[in-house]
């Protein structure tokens, strides 16, 4: 079926909707016509028309300016066509018949060579950075890749900020990522994935897994659940997070975001799975469990008795992060035979004159605290920190002298917010930032009750969920001892023999027992 251009019927202008669905007609008039109206209106496209051999074979070159290596097309592919075609007919005479295949196999030097039968395929490519390459009397076109863009180099993570081990982070740009992962895990057992998601944005997605180490049962499931998303966009990870997700509808994520490829590299390595975007510096991590986000990038750079120290220090941090502000309520609402006389006597007098009930004069102190957080984060870099410091030293004070709130208060809230900073991973901060307020209301309608009441739900809930597959306390339950010495602590590298057991896992063995020890 031969569609018509514009200049072919005037008065009538085909729908770029139909016409993308069409294959290529090998008329290199109407194959030309038809992408200047599938592709009209973008300034940035390049469709070059030019003639090569002798005689004369008309093509049309396209692709996207800014997304190509121009200095490579013209070397590597206009310039070869223009010189070598007309010796390659003196030596075998009539080449119309594999005249493609000659410029593929013998012309074009570029190493990424492929071809494509549709109108659709052409649009994809060279949104996608490639070069595409018609000849007039093939149904085919050429895809040459010859991708190149402004990105951000690899710089240091911003948000997992170590002081030992690997100080890189992941990018934008997604080969420059997978290329990171590849550097560290020189194994053909490696396996990437692509995957071209969201029906408009068309962006690509890399499924990262080892082979012979990851659960094969896992691996099906995710490949199970991406291939079901159907949206319009995919500009991040986080966008399938919610799709994949074995539960929707709750606080507690299901899966671990990381900025950096080293961490990306020790998930694999015990048989987890990574999913890359591209246009996002984050990769997501799944399975995952609660007890991992708690888990630092550092720690497996640490002798394994700081590291583990450290490790405890963090949960026990987690624990006065999330319960401090509802216990103070508790005790000072219903529970003051728990505390010394002296120091009740103190509280009650710094109390004196306050007009708020004590739950009140929490939940302001907390939610301004909250937002003075917020704001260091969307102000610019420059004067983010400032502004959230000296913010709460100034309203902390003005509010203790105005007689708003009390001196305790400040301290027990200022102690929570520092011992929330010592979450590793934001997920795991934004389930205390969250949760805290439900244990404080829960302080003040029931003392010690509510608070216990609010953390079985809260466990019961935690218990009840699942990270496609796998327990979501685990290995606190159900109860693993041999994984959790490496989880409470962290477990040395010459006793670590066995990775983290996953059901259908392969290869559990990580090294030979005792290896290192003599």
């Amino acid at each position: 079926m031969r569609y018509l251009s514009n200049r072919d019927k005037p008065g009538v202008s085909p729908d770029p909707h139909e016409l993308i669905k069409q294959e290529i007609t090998g008329n290199i008039n109407t194959d030309q016509a038809n992408l200047e109206v599938i592709l009209q209106n973008c300034s940035d496209l390049v469709m070059k028309r030019f003639q090569f051999s002798n005689p004369p074979i008309n093509a049309l070159l396209l692709y996207f300016d800014g997304l190509v290596d121009r200095q490579e097309v013209e070397l590597n592919l206009l310039k070869p066509l223009m010189l070598e075609m007309d010796m390659l007919r003196s030596q075998a005479g009539d080449l119309n018949d594999d005249v493609l295949d000659r410029v593929r196999y013998q012309i074009v030097t570029l190493a990424e060579l492929k071809t494509i039968t549709d109108y659709n395929g052409i649009c994809h490519h060279i949104s996608s950075g490639d070069v595409v390459f018609l000849i007039d009397g093939i149904k085919e076109a050429l895809v040459a890749g010859v991708r190149t863009w402004q990105g951000r180099g690899v710089e240091r993570p911003e948000n997992e900020v170590v002081v030992y081990g690997p100080k890189e982070s992941l990018t934008e740009t997604l080969r420059f990522n997978t290329a990171m992962i590849r550097r560290r895990i020189k194994s053909a057992n490696l396996k990437m994935e692509s995957y071209v998601m969201g029906r408009v944005t068309k962006t690509d997605v890399v499924l990262c897994y080892i082979s012979g180490i990851a659960p094969p049962n896992l691996i099906s499931e995710i490949r199970s659940r991406l291939a079901s998303i159907d949206t319009d966009a995919v500009l991040d990870p986080q966008y399938l997070q919610e799709f994949i997700a074995d539960t929707k509808n709750t606080i507690f994520h299901q899966v671990e975001h990381t900025e950096k490829p080293d961490r990306v590299c020790g998930h694999l390595l015990e048989g987890r799975a990574a999913i890359l975007v591209d246009g996002s510096p984050t990769a997501m991590i799944l399975p995952v469990t609660f007890p991992q986000f708690w888990i630092a990038a550092e720690d497996y750079y640490t002798p394994f008795i700081p590291a583990s120290l450290y490790r405890i220090g963090r949960f026990t941090a987690f624990l006065l992060a999330l319960l401090l502000p509802s216990l103070y309520v508790a005790i000072t609402s219903y529970h003051q035979e728990m505390i010394p006389t002296a120091l009740y006597l103190t509280i009650a007098a710094a109390r004196q004159g306050v007009p708020f009930p004590i739950f009140v004069e929490a939940f302001l102190m907390e939610a301004t605290f909250e937002l003075l957080r917020e704001a260091g984060l969307r102000l610019p870099r420059a004067v983010g920190p400032a502004v959230s410091i000296v913010g709460a030293l100034i309203i902390g004070d003005a509010a203790v002298r105005a007689g708003l709130v009390s001196t305790p208060m400040v301290v027990i809230v200022a102690f929570t917010g520092i011992a929330s900073f010592l979450a590793p991973n934001y997920n795991a901060a934004l389930i205390i930032r969250i949760g805290r307020f439900g244990f404080l209301a829960a302080a003040a309608a029931l003392g010690f009750l509510g608070i216990m009441v609010v953390l079985i739900l809260m466990l019961v809930r935690m218990a009840s969920l699942s990270s496609f597959g796998i327990p979501y306390l685990s290995p606190l339950a159900p109860l693993n001892l041999a994984q959790l010495t490496d989880i409470l602590l962290r477990r040395p590298w010459y006793l670590a023999n066995k990775r983290p057991y996953m059901e259908g896992m392969e290869n559990q063995i990580r090294q030979k027992s005792g290896e290192g020890t003599a």
